[in-house]
């Protein structure tokens, strides 16, 4: 048996002893309620910070269409007026679940954490938008705020794209399609449990199929309510992980050693360091995946997103340092 944290064992028991059909078993709508419930239950207050307000980003226009608002929520912890970096976050839950509510307190405690401001985008979901609508509005969102809208309260100095799970996805595939083609850097990247391989079944897909909070039967489901056509899972939109990445900025990389989705994470990881990408690899032991928003429910959630912030911090003080001595 691998190891489990104690305080991830009694969550795990909590939940499983709770009533009711899984989310995988539900229709769209009720597993997006079911995961604002869990958050209410399992993530501590959003806590105190300068500014918090509700944004409607301009979405991508294509031939024929308007470009749609995408919703965001700004997180500012000082209410500084000088150019200054912003991280730009994109939740988790499978490209069908999961919103601004659901990652509120994390948003803010990143805030704090790094003392910067953070951006949370909410893109639009499927079934109702099937891939590749999700990579599209976080493109469109990456681009807005690379241009420094007065909404921010701030010059916007750099760039760092994040997210958890499907979000870490997004954040890659942003890094991917954008590093080096807006005003101002990608300074780095933060890759939360990310999801990069829409092809996985083995290794630890198998190994915590079931009992770990995320299964493999619910991975199957997002992916079927996301994903229309199984020529799309390889897409370099979908799969990251199939795209040259020689090219990406420093990147964090995090992984819960409980996670159906571990194995992906790693892979990775080790792709951009043979790459030759600046890469720090961080991996909670006897963690589960989704413990970011759970750290009410498991308390050494919240030492896990310490220890990543204080290494992005090095990674965005080196990537700081590094375009400013190109600039001199």
């Amino acid at each position: 048996m691998p190891y489990v944290r104690p305080d991830v064992q009694a969550l795990l028991a909590m939940l499983a002893a709770q009533p009711g059909p899984q989310m995988n078993e539900v229709e769209p709508a009720v597993a997006r309620q079911m995961y604002i419930a869990m958050a209410q239950l399992a993530d501590p207050p959003r806590g105190e910070l300068a500014e918090v307000k509700d944004l409607a980003i301009p979405g991508h226009a294509s031939e024929g269409h308007s470009g749609h608002p995408i919703p965001a929520r700004l997180y500012r912890p000082n209410t500084h007026i000088t150019p200054a970096p912003v991280l730009l976050f994109f939740h988790g839950g499978g490209w069908v679940i999961g919103d601004l509510d659901t990652h509120d307190s994390a948003c803010a405690e990143i805030a704090r954490g790094l003392n910067m401001t953070v951006v949370s985008v909410d893109y639009r979901l499927a079934p109702e938008h099937r891939f590749p609508a999700a990579a599209e509005d976080c493109l469109a969102a990456t681009r807005w705020l690379a241009n420094s809208p007065g909404e921010i309260g701030h010059a916007v100095s750099g760039i760092i794209p994040a997210g958890d799970s499907a979000g870490g996805n997004l954040a890659a595939i942003v890094s991917q399609q954008l590093n080096h083609t807006l005003p101002v850097p990608i300074l780095a990247q933060w890759l939360i449990y990310p999801g990069v391989d829409m092809t996985a079944e083995t290794g630890s897909m198998q190994d915590f199929a079931e009992g770990y909070l995320l299964t493999r039967a619910s991975m199957e489901w997002f992916t079927a309510h996301y994903i229309s056509d199984a020529s799309e899972l390889v897409s370099p939109l979908a799969s990251p992980i199939f795209s040259d990445l020689a090219n990406q900025p420093p990147t964090l990389v995090f992984t819960c050693g409980l996670d159906p989705l571990r194995d992906q994470g790693r892979a990775y990881a080790a792709k951009l360091v043979t790459a030759g990408v600046r890469t720090l690899f961080r991996e909670a032991e006897g963690q589960v995946h989704g413990s970011l928003t759970l750290r009410a429910g498991i308390p050494s959630a919240q030492d896990d997103l310490h220890a990543n912030l204080r290494a992005l911090k090095l990674l965005i003080d080196e990537s700081i340092a590094a375009h400013a001595a190109k600039a001199a």
